[in-house]
């Protein structure tokens, strides 16, 4: 067996686990990408896993497991740049126990993390949003399971990991009613609920039973929704909304649509961005800044305020059609 075999066992075991005491999520992902850069590597020269040395794993052959992810795989550049994260971590670690290694170690470092487009958010407005809410057949059990998550998950905006994680326990009703969570980066915290919410709780709680461990929305088989089955149940209620909501149709509804617009919502509400970074529980309030870029209403209230003297409000509008034209172009 090659140096790369103990390396990889105790970068898991010494270096993640123990060291930085890194969350199941981000092991589960490192874990992910290492195997997948291995049976690369496999298919790439014909040496099994087990046969690899540290020095196997070069530029080239991680230039290359980039690209097939990319380009083959349809992995978006921040999927790429994740993947490239988990494997200079591991060489980091690398380097330092084994040293005559360190010059093509250096060069896979030396790869950069790729540029990429900031698109604008997708969220749903109150039509769009109610016609989600409504998509569920609360006439059967699993239906009205749905409504109480898709209720839950526009109002408190979890992430989808954060709502496949909630127990029965993390539900406090009566005064000062919320939700509490340990979402990412192990940040414990807790969302408020609205009347509206708490009571929709309450009847799914009478209804769920169990003890106070047992997940709120469980699977069929009685164990714990996983982050793809939040997912399906977010698309097929989507799906079933489009019919009667035609503007969901140039949409895709994700949990993370939910978690958008829950702070449009509360950015349309009046809301502090500090606040709405705490309610989602982002450690920087930069990263909602992206939010005031996705709506065009609150720019043109901005623009509204700042209109010179003796200029109407508004925006400008051709006097002519041809004119219009002609401004388009």
């Amino acid at each position: 067996m090659t140096a790369l075999a103990p390396t990889l066992q105790a970068f898991f075991a010494d270096r993640l686990a123990r060291q930085k005491n890194a969350s199941p999520h981000t092991i589960a992902g490192y874990r992910d990408t290492l195997r997948m850069l291995l049976n690369f590597a496999w298919q790439r020269t014909g040496t099994p896993p087990s046969r690899l040395d540290v020095g196997d794993l070069d530029a080239p052959l991680a230039s290359a497991f980039l690209d097939h992810l990319e380009h083959e795989r349809g992995n978006s550049p921040r999927t790429r740049n994740a993947r490239l994260a988990a494997i200079r971590s591991l060489l980091s670690f690398a380097i330092l126990r084994h040293p005559e290694h360190a010059a093509t170690i250096s060069r896979v470092l030396a790869i950069s993390p790729k540029r990429f487009t900031r698109t604008t958010v997708t969220w749903l407005t109150g039509q769009e949003a109610a016609a989600v809410l409504a998509a569920p057949d609360t006439g059967t059990r699993t239906g009205r399971r749905d409504h109480a998550l898709l209720t839950v998950a526009l109002q408190t905006g979890l992430r989808a990991s954060e709502l496949a994680g909630l127990r029965r326990q993390d539900v406090i009703l009566g005064p000062g009613a919320c939700l509490t969570c340990t979402g990412k980066g192990r940040k414990q915290r807790a969302t408020p609920l609205t009347s509206q919410t708490v009571k929709l709780l309450r009847a799914w709680l009478h209804e769920r039973r169990g003890d106070p461990g047992d997940p709120l929305f469980p699977a069929s088989h009685g164990r714990a929704l996983t982050r793809d089955a939040v997912a399906a149940i977010v698309r097929r209620h989507a799906a079933t909304a489009r019919e009667s909501c035609p503007p969901l149709c140039g949409k895709t509804v994700t949990p993370h649509t939910l978690r958008h617009s829950c702070a449009m919502r509360l950015l349309h509400a009046g809301v502090d961005t500090s606040v709405i970074a705490l309610w989602l529980g982002h450690e920087k309030t930069d990263t909602v800044q992206h939010y005031l870029h996705a709506d065009l209403r609150l720019k043109e209230k901005a623009l509204a305020r700042t209109t010179p003297p003796g200029t109407p409000p508004g925006r400008y509008q051709p006097p002519d059609d041809l004119l219009a034209f002609l401004e388009a172009l």
